[in-house]
């Protein structure tokens, strides 16, 4: 087995030009890397096969913006095999070498080798036309695969469809894959992209019909999210380290607060964005994965070989232990323009219906009813058009027993642990010192870990990147099951059904703010504190504004 490895990980030693058999290295402490280790359980077998990729919607902005470039850092790196067939497919008709221009411009190298390997990669990619619901038109496209897949003269052919299309498509286009372009000869597994389903009943609906046509184990449902750095790291932070574990429960932590912020608008966009809303658009499918990942008890295995689902289970248990969200709980924004920026308002947006109360910002409070975190708040906040672009998790603890005591007269300062997501990941611990001079003042301070500069150098992947590297290896950790989603529209699907029943209003806030007035006056009810100012966190690269 270990002589296999070799030869087949010195092909891609040599794509990135390197001269030992194994280019991953832990030895240097300083360096990170991006691939993912050599071993038994995680050897990237598919490589000495025949692989057909069918990018669903291949026209469509997700697949040019996304998935393309995706695929070309993986063929860059070694993680395709050198004849991989890419075949875009979707309903418009255009040339290959129409449709190659198209994609070709989303991909930017950035060495004259890049761009020798984006020449061979345009090379793998086709395109072809034809009805989703058609099984004769994929069908025919699946004939043409079989040949080429035979001509890569092994007897293994294995298939990856990846829906970049409307969940509306996706039982049709799943139903003609299931009659006519299924591998008989290699495993076929589908990657769907969110929103799954709408609410409860039509997610429901929506996982029956898909259900009937694959099985658990060949569905991927993506969230790219749980593909980010940081969030990938929450499990080795929490479980890797002897210091978090003993005070990461209620007793220990006050509030859990889980921040998405950009600092744009719909940009013209509002139309699409307007039947979802911010909840379902980011709340109940990227912030709520994070939140099961830091609420869920250890699971059994977190890495190795078939580890997936012992994750996936104990997040299922987390979310089921959540209280459905309360209207009394949330709040409820909808930005307004800035003429002094020239930025419009959500309702100016020409896309968007006229009237509309869909919020583009909200917070809520949730509840995990466990023993390890009953009366703990964890607070979502999200919204568009705000004072920042920002992702983090910022976890509050309690103030030390006695501190009070011991230091009369001295306000003590929170302590938190933060995650910063995007768009500098870091890890930084805020602990309290004594300010320099002569006096006892306690301050903040931190404990810091920023990634671009302890690791400089290192290339992060893409989201999607690794993704779609999980889902080439069988490794569905960090995808979305079935019954995880289940539990997640249960979770929202009253709110949203208060809200959109009875047409609730959102709250103005001005471009550029930090949102209604009303959400800082909840999170400071159940416990939040905030520093008013008196701290920044101030990576060297550049200074970032307080919470």
């Amino acid at each position: 087995m270990l002589s296999q490895l070799k030869r087949r990980f010195s092909r891609r030693s040599k794509i990135h030009g390197e001269d030992d058999d194994f280019p991953m290295s832990l030895s240097n402490s300083n360096s990170a890397s991006s691939l993912p280790p050599v071993d038994e359980h995680n050897a990237c077998e598919y490589l000495d096969t025949a692989l057909t990729v069918f990018v669903i919607g291949a026209s469509g902005d997700l697949a040019k913006k996304k998935t393309y470039p995706s695929l070309f850092a993986l063929y860059t790196m070694g993680y395709l095999p050198e004849h991989v067939v890419i075949v875009g497919y979707a309903r418009s008709a255009k040339s290959d070498e129409d449709f190659r221009t198209q994609i070709a411009a989303w991909i930017k190298p950035k060495t004259p080798e890049g761009e020798t390997r984006k020449t061979a990669f345009l090379s793998k990619c086709i395109y072809r036309s034809g009805n989703y619901d058609s099984a004769e038109d994929v069908g025919k496209v699946s004939k043409e695969m079989e040949a080429l897949e035979e001509a890569q003269g092994s007897p293994v052919a294995n298939r990856l469809f990846y829906f970049a299309i409307p969940p509306t498509v996706f039982v049709p286009i799943g139903t003609s894959i299931k009659k006519a372009a299924l591998t008989t000869r290699g495993w076929n597994r589908l990657i769907v992209e969110k929103p799954f389903g709408h609410d409860l009943d039509s997610f429901d609906k929506l996982s029956k019909d898909m259900g009937a046509l694959y099985g658990e184990d060949e569905i991927y449902r993506i969230d790219h999210y749980l593909g980010k750095e940081m969030v990938q790291n929450l499990l080795v932070l929490r479980f890797g380290n002897a210091i978090f574990e003993p005070i990461w429960n209620r007793n220990y932590v006050s509030s859990v607060t889980i921040t998405f912020k950009e600092d744009i608008g719909t940009q013209g966009r509002g139309g699409y964005f307007d039947s979802f809303g911010i909840i379902r658009d980011v709340m109940q499918n990227h912030l709520l994965q994070v939140l099961s990942l830091i609420a869920m008890e250890p699971p059994v295995l977190a890495a190795g070989k078939d580890y997936s689902n012992y994750i996936r289970d104990e997040k299922v248990k987390v979310l089921n232990c959540i209280e459905p969200i309360k209207l009394e709980n949330t709040v409820l924004g909808q930005y307004q323009g800035d003429k002094s920026r020239n930025e419009p308002g959500y309702l100016e947006d020409p896309t968007v219906p006229k009237g509309s109360v869909t919020p583009t910002f909200a917070t809520t409070v949730m509840w995990v009813n466990n023993s390890r975190w009953s009366g703990v708040p964890f607070i979502m906040k999200a919204g568009k058009a705000l004072n920042e672009r920002k992702g983090e998790i910022r976890v509050q603890f309690r103030p030390p027993p006695g501190a009070e005591h011991m230091f009369p007269g001295v306000k003590i300062p929170v302590q938190e642990l933060v995650l910063r997501l995007q768009p500098e990941e870091a890890v930084y611990m805020k602990m309290n010192v004594k300010s320099p001079g002569l006096q006892t003042q306690a301050i903040s301070s931190e404990l810091d870990l920023s990634y671009a500069e302890r690791y400089e150098g290192a290339e992060v992947p893409d989201a999607y990147t690794r993704l779609i590297l999980d889902v080439l290896r069988g490794k569905q950790a960090a995808f979305v099951r079935d019954d995880e989603l289940r539990a997640a529209w249960k979770i929202f699907t009253p709110l949203l059904n208060e809200i959109e029943g009875q047409k609730v209003k959102p709250l103005p806030y001005a471009f550029g703010s930090r949102g209604p007035k009303e959400s800082d006056d909840l999170v400071n009810r159940v416990g939040f504190q905030y520093h008013h100012g008196a701290y920044q966190w101030q990576p060297r690269s550049r200074t970032t504004s307080a919470l």
